[in-house]
């Protein structure tokens, strides 16, 4: 993004951005030592397993952390496997974090395995999940700021869980820092605009699997920054046929600039779902922070230009305003099993998202 013209955030910005900007499921995890295996086993819960590629370091000094905030000159490949508490001993749409590792698998989320893979490793591992879970669609996932490595994995896991998605999950977590402060959105902004190659990579690893038939990329807030930039990249080097469907989740992004790429994809792109809240308190923060442009994921749709806009681009609307949450930036994930039935649907009758499903989401 251009930051030419910025205004200097003020202090109350800046602590609104800590609160606001945060993932609100990590204000109470541990800080270390999640994603260490225990090898327990509840007969009601459910275990998911993810699949794993990132532009990551490998995490030195805590083995439960798997990949480092640090950024690396490749990409490197792993697989998580979480174990999920039943419905009833769980708030559904939140992540159950132990108060320390390695929890209580009939309270907590909890990692039961966590592998490194090479890529050929990896390209099995999709087929074997692919099999033992009878899938053919593959759902790629690509988080925010504010996100360590453990963060995402089970993220992801609460969400393919909650919405009952029949999909093999599959993460790309690049490198954000992981801390909630003004200096670590700028860097995490910073290092999201030079992660689109590995998310490309990991996209036609996906696609090139014979085990994988469709594939829907959702993106939340500044990991749409990533995917964007991946997929105006990817569309200059030839089309993904098996890349139906993205779905950008509160997009931290300007939103003349989704329109740009968007059209920078060309004819041949997939569907693009936009999911917005209008009273999104973290992208308005954003948009004081850059400048003053306005974030796509907070529009009113039914204004102009916004309205024309969306229209002439083929771009899918899902207002999430009417939604109760308590953190309008995430409710996509806390109200998962209302805002991702329709995706459910979809992937279940191997159809893409259309225009009844559409009003079908935003009217509920």
């Amino acid at each position: 993004m251009n930051l030419r013209g910025r205004t200097a955030p003020s202090r109350g910005v800046a602590i609104a951005v800590l609160a606001a900007l945060a993932c609100g499921a990590c204000a109470t995890r541990p800080l270390e030592g999640v994603l260490v295996p225990l090898d327990e086993t509840v007969e009601a819960g459910s275990r998911v397993p993810i699949l794993v590629a990132t532009n990551r370091a490998r995490a030195g000094s805590d083995p439960g952390e798997m990949f480092s905030r640090e950024p690396s000159d490749g990409i490197a490949f792993g697989q998580v496997t979480v174990s999920i508490p039943p419905d009833q001993a769980r708030t559904v749409g939140e992540i159950q974090w132990p108060a320390a590792p390695p929890g209580d698998p009939r309270r907590n989320f909890v990692t039961v395995s966590a592998d490194y893979l090479d890529r050929t490793g990896f390209r099995d591992a999709i087929r074997a999940v692919a099999k033992s879970r009878r899938r053919s669609k593959a759902l790629v996932f690509v988080h925010g700021f504010n996100n360590r490595f453990d963060d995402a994995v089970y993220r992801l896991a609460q969400f393919v869980q909650d919405g009952r998605l029949p999909v093999v999950p599959v993460l790309f977590s690049w490198p954000s820092r992981g801390v909630a402060s003004l200096s670590s959105y700028e860097y995490d902004r910073k290092v999201a605009q030079t992660s689109s190659a590995a998310l490309v990579q990991l996209l036609e690893a996906v696609s090139s699997n014979p085990a994988i038939n469709e594939i829907t990329l959702v993106c939340h807030s500044m990991g749409c920054l990533v995917t964007l930039d991946a997929l105006e990249a990817k569309a200059s080097r030839g089309a993904m046929p098996k890349l139906k469907n993205v779905a950008l989740i509160a997009p931290d992004v300007a939103f003349d600039q989704v329109l740009s790429q968007i059209s920078g994809m060309g004819p041949r792109r997939p569907r693009i779902g936009l999911f917005l809240s209008q009273d999104d308190v973290a992208l308005k923060i954003s948009k004081s922070i850059w400048g003053g442009a306005t974030r796509a994921g907070d529009i009113n749709p039914d204004e102009e230009p916004y309205r024309t806009a969306i229209a002439q681009n083929g771009i899918l609307v899902f207002d999430l305003t009417h939604l109760r949450s308590d953190d309008s930036h995430s409710r996509a994930f806390d109200e998962v099993s209302t805002v991702m039935g329709m995706v459910e649907r979809r992937l279940a009758r191997g159809q893409q998202l259309s225009e009844d499903t559409a009003r079908t989401a935003s009217a509920r």
